[in-house]
Parts: structure tokens; C-alpha cells; sequence
């Protein structure tokens, strides 16, 4: 009988403290050869293959599809064939589990955008692989294309082993496959899964968009789907008749659906949320459980302070893109005030000041906030910086984007006015100082000589860190925007 080893997951290169598992590769009995794909691991920015890093049986698997492993802890136990290949023992694979190696601290752009995982039972780093991932095979024996989601694939084991999804939405199906589903434009809760228990596949959703029967945002009166609807809804017995009139003013609730407070007509006493709460607890994963962990270390370690006021665009000629012309804005107030265009690392007390400006342009999607960085935007002309803005946002949208345009930024625009809104207090995330946020243009009066007139204004929120940056600067800073941004072109 061969050694036990026991595979450690590893740090797979983006500091996070855990990763969620989407799909094994194999299942306990199956023989696996070196640097065979073992299991798809969702990170807060990708989904990564990670490899075997023995040759052998599979003996025991950490988790489920749905499970968070923390990085360190048991992803995998084999029991290793000798007669198989196996790495060279002592060969250096870069492993670690703790600070980063010099020179890929945050800022710091890697050189190539795809990257690999090389596994060992100590756990890994991420490290450039210097050659293109050989394709991946399905569990039917064909071609399985790219979704565009995975960073850093490599080879991949021919046993596919898919047992249990988590639902979201009422539709059963892999983070990969929703990401699929969102590239290819196809609605999932009109795609009927062909998986065990209804699970949708990768099969099903390139049959759909084949098909065109389950595009997004097309909706022709679809039947009600199977499962809990209005009619699995309990009501006590003794519950009164709603009061005549009620469901009208905007509510839309049945009686089956009041709660007990509502249906008694008395007051009653308040209870915690987990007593009368209906809703289904859902664990963070990915993006948000990522999102949640940087909105509360900045919450932590900034001492944020915001500044407001209205940019008159009413000089504007047609055709001026509002985020291009917000991007030259902030560009041409870093270089007049370059405090807040800065990293400041509150530990030391040391504050870095930027010549060259790499904005983070906040993405808003399903999963949760995106952060791109917008490379030298302050080099960047008006087309550039629109060709630049859409790459950065279609990454985002179909998760091809690299880990390395995530980190960096030097300072962040929230054009938030796109959706709804006119002020807001937008968070600072360190090392940086200062975040600019955009709310919804509008037409207000204002008092000029001889009467009124109706201008046209975008409202502008400043969030900058006291601790490294004065009122004044920020002040100044905000006034630059509001010259530049007073311009026709």
C-alpha cells in the first residue's frame, strides 16, 4: 500500500482566507495522475482548476459542491502510487501560506494575465505558468468550451463528478454555469435542468442559447414553476379575515401571506427576526463574502469624511460621455492636488503619492462589487478611456477579467447616477485615500442676475480619509472637478 498525503488547499494567489468549491473533478476511488485537474475552486474574483499534486487513489474528499474550505485546511487525502509520476521531492513550486513573495504587493501588476496553480500537499501559489492550458473534456467524452470564467485552467481529468447544488433563485446549478448563462445572455429559470434532481447543466444552457428559447429578458407569460407558491402558504384557522380595504395603496400581499403581528390587528410585542423571519439563510460566497470582509476592514481603518456639491454641465455640447468626462475630471484634480490621488498605511504612518493615476471603476453585477483598475487613465484620451472603461466592464460581466486588474487602484469613481440617487457617503477601501461617486444628473433653478434659470447639474459626493488628507485638500480637489467638468468639451 502506498503513502497517505494529504493536499492542503492552497493560497490560490489573491490573499483571500477561503474558497467556495463549484465542481470535483473526481470522486473518492478514483485514480488520479499528477497535475490532473482535481476540483474548480470560486474565489472572490475567479474560478480556478485546481490541480492534483500526486499521483494515486483518492481516498477522501474535504467538502461538497457549495462548501467553503479555508486555505490551509484539507481539500483532498490520497493514497500515492509509487508507480506513477509524482513530483520531485524538495522541487521548489513556490508554496506558502502566508505574506506574498516580494514584488507582489498590492499595486503590483503581474506580467502575464493568465496564471496557473501548481498544487503540493504544503498548499500553493499562483505562479506563471509560460504555456496555454491544454483543453478540458467534458464528462460526455467531447469538447468542453471555455466560459470565459475560469483563470489559470490546466489540464483536466476526464471524470467529472457533479453530486449536490446549492438552489439561488429557485434554480439549481453551478456558479460556473450561472456565469455561462450570463455570457451567453440566457435567462436560467427558463431552462429546463437535465442533471440529477433538475440540476442545470452546461449542456442545458449552450442547448438554450442554440435554441434561442431562454433568452434573458424575454418573458412570454412563462407557467408558474414547480414548488412553493401562493398556494403552499398556511393560515392558521383562528387568523381573522383581512379588513375590508386591505391589499389596496400598494399593498400586494394576500391574506395567506400576512404575518401573525399584521393578521391579530393588535399591538404586539416585538420579536427577533429569527422567530418570525421567512426568509431562507444564504452563507455569503465568492464576491460578496469577499465584499463583506474589505467594506468592514475599511470601516475599521479609515476615518472617512465626505464633501458634496453640484457640477453645473449645462455649458456641455452633445455627445460628451458623462463617465469619460468624470474620468478627466479626476485626472485633472489629482495632478492640481495629488494628496488625495495616494495610499496612505496607517500602521506606519507613511503616505505614498501617485504621479500616474490607475482609477477603480466600481462594477455593480449579481455576484456582487467589482473594482477594476482603469491603467494610466490620466495618459488616456477621451476614446481610450471609453474603450478602456467597456473592456474593463465586459471582463467583469463574463468573469475573464485577471486578478491582477483588481488591485492597485489609486483612487475610485462610484458613477452610482446611472441607476438612482443624488448624494451618498461612498466607502474608502486602504491603502487608498479617496473615492469620487456620481449621482443622477438633474435639472435644478438657479439665481442668476436678472432672475432664474434651470441648469443642468451632476451631484458629486467626495469620501476622503482625515488621516492623510486635510478638508482643504479635499476641497481644492473637489474644485478642480467642478472647473474642469464646467468646460463644453
Amino acid at each position: 500500500m502506498g503513502n497517505r498525503n494529504t493536499f492542503l488547499l492552497p493560497d490560490l494567489g489573491e490573499g483571500l482566507p477561503d474558497a467556495t468549491i463549484v465542481e470535483w473533478y473526481v470522486k473518492v476511488g478514483d485514480t488520479v495522475r499528477l497535475d490532473d485537474n482535481l476540483v474548480s475552486m470560486e474565489t472572490a474574483k475567479a474560478v480556478v482548476d485546481v490541480p492534483s499534486p500526486v499521483s494515486g487513489k483518492v481516498l477522501r474528499l474535504g467538502g461538497g459542491p457549495g462548501d467553503v474550505i479555508a486555505t490551509g485546511a484539507m481539500l483532498a487525502e490520497f493514497e500515492v502510487d509509487p508507480s506513477m509520476p509524482q513530483r520531485a521531492e524538495g522541487q521548489d513550486t513556490g508554496h506558502h501560506h502566508g505574506a506574498r513573495p516580494a514584488g507582489k504587493g498590492v499595486g503590483t501588476q503581474d506580467p502575464a494575465p493568465d496564471d496557473r496553480v501548481v498544487a503540493s500537499s504544503e498548499g500553493g501559489a499562483i505562479e506563471d505558468a509560460g504555456v496555454p492550458p491544454p483543453e478540458r473534456k467534458s464528462d460526455a467524452g467531447g469538447e468542453r468550451a471555455d466560459s470565459g470564467t475560469v483563470v489559470g485552467a490546466m489540464q483536466s481529468s476526464d471524470a467529472v463528478q457533479s453530486d449536490r447544488l446549492l438552489s439561488v433563485g429557485g434554480v439549481r446549478a453551478m456558479p460556473a454555469v450561472r456565469a455561462l448563462a450570463r455570457k451567453l445572455r440566457v435567462d436560467l429559470s427558463r431552462v429546463t435542468g437535465t442533471g440529477a434532481d433538475g440540476v442545470v447543466t452546461m449542456a442545458d444552457v449552450k442547448r438554450a442559447a442554440a435554441e434561442g428559447t431562454a433568452a434573458a429578458g424575454h418573458h412570454p407569460n412563462p407557467p408558474p414553476r414547480a414548488g412553493k407558491g401562493a398556494a403552499d402558504f398556511r393560515q392558521s384557522p383562528a387568523a381573522p379575515s383581512p379588513p375590508a380595504g386591505e391589499g389596496r395603496g400598494g399593498s400586494t400581499r394576500s391574506a395567506a401571506q400576512r404575518t401573525a403581528l399584521s393578521a391579530s390587528g393588535r399591538p404586539m410585542r416585538t420579536q427577533p427576526p429569527s422567530v418570525s423571519a421567512s426568509g431562507q439563510p444564504e452563507q455569503l460566497r465568492g464576491v460578496r463574502r469577499n465584499m463583506a470582509r474589505v467594506m468592514a476592514d475599511a470601516h475599521s481603518k479609515v476615518v472617512p469624511t465626505t464633501l458634496v456639491d453640484d457640477a453645473d454641465i449645462q455649458a456641455w455640447h452633445p455627445g460628451n460621455d458623462v463617465t469619460v468626462r468624470l474620468v478627466r475630471a479626476i485626472c485633472v484634480a489629482a495632478a492640481a492636488v495629488p494628496a488625495l490621488n495616494a495610499w496612505f498605511d496607517g500602521d506606519t504612518l507613511t503616505r505614498t503619492l501617485h504621479p500616474h493615476v490607475d482609477l477603480g471603476i466600481a462594477v455593480d453585477t449579481a455576484d456582487g462589487l467589482f473594482v477594476p483598475a482603469l491603467r494610466n487613465a490620466d495618459l488616456l484620451d477621451a476614446r481610450g478611456v471609453r474603450a478602456a472603461v467597456d473592456r474593463l466592464r465586459a471582463q467583469v460581466e463574463d468573469r475573464s477579467i485577471p486578478a491582477s486588474e483588481l488591485t492597485g487602484h489609486t483612487i475610485s469613481l462610484s458613477n452610482f447616477g446611472m441607476f438612482a440617487g443624488r448624494y451618498a457617503t461612498p466607502v474608502v477601501v486602504p491603502p487608498s485615500v479617496a473615492i469620487v461617486a456620481a449621482g443622477r444628473a438633474r435639472h435644478q433653478v438657479t439665481p442668476v442676475v436678472g432672475g432664474f434659470e434651470s441648469r443642468k447639474v451632476i451631484p458629486l459626493s467626495l469620501t476622503f480619509d482625515h488621516r492623510a488628507c486635510t478638508g482643504g485638500e479635499a476641497a481644492r480637489f473637489l474644485r478642480a472637478m467642478l472647473d474642469d467638468l464646467a468646460l463644453p468639451d
